[in-house]
């Protein structure tokens, strides 16, 4: 069991308990404009336009590092998309023997039509807060994403 005090354990199960809500929020608000750019499109896949609206076009292995997902699943994630219009694999100019990932017109119309690049829904979420409140939310989210965790198996 854990030295700290019985105020602190309650306030970390807290913020727990709220994380897990916001994830279950995020995930719903995915699947939701996943759905709305093409019914047959998963939220990950989601997650890979907005990443390529965000930070352009690139090969997959570096799209699976900023995902932190194995190389294999942008693969499979990239086929379905290129099915569905909405990316295009094509020459890097900076290496000819490599691919890469970009969007489609298409696919950035529609992203384009649902503000999906997150900043929309994001104002939406926050524009009531002061800035002093936001700058210290973005503080307190950079010191948890700074931390690194060992996931230990547990004991069998």
């Amino acid at each position: 069991m854990s030295d700290l005090p019985v105020e602190t354990e309650l306030a970390i199960a807290e913020v727990s308990e709220q994380i897990v809500q916001l994830t279950h929020r995020v995930r719903s608000v995915m699947k939701t404009m996943a759905t709305a750019i093409d019914p047959a499109l998963q939220p990950f896949g989601f997650k890979v336009l907005r990443t390529l609206i965000r930070r352009g076009p690139m090969q997959a292995s570096a799209l699976a590092d900023s995902l932190f997902v194995d190389r294999s699943i942008i693969s499979r994630q990239a086929r379905q998309l290129e099915e569905l219009g909405l990316i295009e694999l094509r020459d890097d100019p900076a290496d000819g023997r490599a691919r890469i990932l970009a969007l489609t017109a298409h696919a950035e119309e529609r992203m384009a039509a649902l503000g999906a690049d997150g900043h929309e829904i994001m104002h939406r979420l926050l524009n009531t807060w002061s800035a002093e409140d936001l700058t210290q939310f973005a503080g307190y989210i950079a010191r948890m994403n700074e931390i690194e965790l060992a996931v230990e198996p547990e004991s069998v």
